[in-house]
């Protein structure tokens, strides 16, 4: 097994995401999905799963992956960028049809290992995060993200903070002029 982080969802490491997800692909096998409950208006942006409970303690069972649904998504658990998968992943993408966006997508061969047996890459199981999470996919929400990321660190705060303050000041006066304290 391996792990895949998508570069555009940030996981806050104070919220350790990762280490809990090999632990449940240590316990049950096959491949493991991070899953995040969204606004059910949201779920068209995400891939979204039918799960069944397999513990008390967040684990789910995949029974349906539907990447980006436009209507009658099978929940509001959302796909969210941290996947450890099992190798016969790649025999599946080999396998797999372009799908939405004429891309062939990871959310269809996930779905293909989730009716699978433990003896052929499956089953899929999902652990629930409820952490910090930034999804920088989009220029506003990256760009918020940087801020709030910036202003929280114990070595940029302090300055950046004050930086950020002068500046808005300036804006909120109508100046152009974005110098300030370094």
């Amino acid at each position: 097994p391996f792990a895949v982080l998508l570069g555009d969802d940030l996981i806050d490491p104070r919220d350790p995401l990762l280490p809990r997800m090999i632990e449940v692909q240590q316990r049950y096998g096959g491949s493991v999905v991070a899953l995040m409950e969204v606004e059910p208006a949201q779920i068209r942006l995400y891939g979204s799963v039918a799960v069944e409970p397999v513990d008390t303690a967040g684990v789910l069972r995949v029974t349906e992956l539907v990447e980006k649904p436009e209507s009658d998504a099978p929940s509001n658990f959302a796909v969210i960028g941290r996947y450890v998968l099992d190798p016969a992943i790649f025999e599946v993408l080999h396998t797999t049809p372009p799908g939405r966006g004429g891309e062939i997508q990871l959310t269809d061969a996930i779905r293909a290992l989730a009716l699978r047996d433990e003896h052929r890459g499956g089953p899929v199981h999902g652990v629930v995060f409820t952490g910090r999470r930034y999804d920088t996919g989009d220029r506003a929400d990256y760009l918020r993200t940087i801020v709030r990321l910036a202003c929280e660190r114990e070595d940029l705060g302090p300055d950046f903070r004050a930086w950020l303050e002068y500046f808005v000041a300036k804006e909120m006066r109508g100046r152009s002029d974005s110098g300030g304290p370094d």
